[in-house]
């Protein structure tokens, strides 16, 4: 497609048109194109550009902060760029061109948090803050969708947010067929049926932009048919929405390809209801292989004592993971501390996210500041869960709590309870200790110094 001079006007592009139907609380979407359009491949690309513009102001808009305090704001949007930096780098990027990507993606990152505010906005409502750990699993399944659909373009994307990257503009190009699918018998009765599922009107432009194909599936011999099956495994139909949102390509896969999978899970012991939840929690596993991806990873994982089925359905993103780069080395880093197998085994079995973490940037700091706790090595076996809190607004703050109070409590009474607890469960260790010694009132001994320091002189 050549590029319009500066001076010349583009062509008229076709528009999609929002009506509301005459019944009240319905909504229909309308596309008015040329027919001849439809004969030329520059109409798709019209078609995607609109579809995006219309998308990228609630889709791809920005959330408003304003009401957000700032500490919080910012703290949030580190986190934000320390997921993105780990996600790029697992895709083979240095760590210099993932920090020069994120320098770029002001937009993209302040997108990232917007998600965040929208998937647990009833959170804010009560104001509780977000762990590391939900603020990476919300946002890793996004970045995994977005690298499905543009594959080598993702950086592009990533800077060039919320605008389309060129290379994107030439999307036609790599699915030439979406320039012929006709209007009445393809794109309008795919567009109503996900209506009819609950997917907003506003997601449904970015779904047609990121999976296209989804209008050249027959909804009666395909679509209708993979989704009842699907259901009877258990995939919850009131979710469907969501799972589509998350991952539009869900429903363009063979039934021979989702069959496959379904049959391999099967095969691992998961029952047909447990497969039906993960789909609907990871609707990416689809998209694994099973000889490339889920399989060898699968043996990997018996290798170290995992029961894989409950792995699989506690942390099924982790059988995307490359063996090789990822599951190896921090196998090797715990056994490199002097952890058996049989207690690495345990540790994933407890928590299967363990293996996502970045060893630089989360696991070797953490696993630094556990060396000054005190703690024995056996703490992070039964608590494994520890290398998922954030090192600086969770564990330091908590531990020098636990440490000051003069109290003793393990790494789960001090990181997995809410502040409100924690704080509720130290007073109570602190009266506890204060009585035993004789030293008075909980006030007493918390503002009072120098009854630290008689403390220490009565348990030495």
């Amino acid at each position: 497609m050549r590029a319009h001079s500066a001076t010349q006007q583009p062509p008229t592009l076709p528009q999609l048109f929002i009506s509301k139907s005459a019944a009240p609380g319905s909504t229909r979407i309308e596309i008015y194109l040329p027919r001849r359009c439809f004969l030329r491949a520059k109409c798709a690309q019209s078609i995607v550009n609109v579809a995006h513009e219309t998308a990228k102001s609630v889709a791809y808009g920005v959330h408003n902060f304003n009401t957000m305090p700032s500490s919080l704001l910012a703290a949030e949007k580190e986190e934000a760029k320390a997921v993105l930096a780990l996600f790029l780098r697992r895709q083979g990027l240095s760590s210099l061109v993932a920090t020069r990507t994120i320098n770029k993606s002001k937009r993209f990152i302040d997108h990232l948090v917007s998600r965040l505010h929208l998937v647990f906005k009833t959170r804010y409502l009560v104001g509780r803050e977000l762990t590391t750990l939900e603020i990476r699993d919300s946002l890793v399944p996004y970045l995994e969708s977005l690298l499905t659909e543009h594959g080598e373009n993702l950086v592009d994307v990533v800077e060039s947010f919320p605008h389309a990257p060129g290379n994107i503009k030439g999307m036609t190009r790599k699915f030439p067929a979406f320039a012929y699918y006709s209007l009445e018998g393809k794109i309008k009765p795919v567009v109503e049926f996900l209506l009819d599922l609950g997917i907003p009107l506003s997601d449904i432009p970015i779904i047609l932009y990121k999976r296209p194909q989804l209008c050249g599936v027959s909804l009666t011999e395909n679509l209708v048919p993979t989704m009842n099956y699907l259901e009877n495994l258990g995939v919850d139909k009131r979710q469907w929405a969501k799972v589509i949102h998350r991952f539009p390509a869900f429903l363009t896969y063979s039934r021979q390809k989702v069959k496959g999978t379904v049959d391999y899970l099967h095969r691992v012991g998961l029952s047909a209801g447990s497969i039906g939840k993960i789909l609907t929690r990871c609707p990416h596993i689809i998209s694994y292989s099973v000889d490339e991806n889920l399989h060898p990873t699968v043996e990997y994982f018996r290798s170290l004592g995992v029961d894989v089925a409950v792995l699989l359905y506690r942390s099924p993103q982790t059988f995307g993971l490359s063996i090789e780069t990822n599951l190896k080395p921090v196998t090797e880093f715990f056994l490199e501390r002097g952890y058996s197998v049989a207690e690495i085994g345990t540790m994933v079995s407890r928590y299967g996210a363990l293996y996502t973490f970045s060893l630089t940037e989360n696991m070797i700091p953490k696993w630094d500041f556990f060396l000054t706790t005190g703690y024995r090595r056996s703490e992070l076996v039964k608590f494994p869960q520890y290398f998922g809190y954030s090192l600086e607004d969770r564990i330091k703050p908590r531990y020098a709590q636990v440490k000051q109070s003069g109290v003793k409590m393990c790494l789960n009474q001090i990181l997995s309870i809410s502040d409100s607890d924690f704080e509720k469960n130290l007073q109570k260790k602190i009266e506890r200790r204060s009585n035993r010694l004789g030293l008075g009132s909980v006030q007493t001994v918390q503002c009072n110094d120098s009854l630290n320091e008689a403390w220490q002189v009565l348990e030495h």
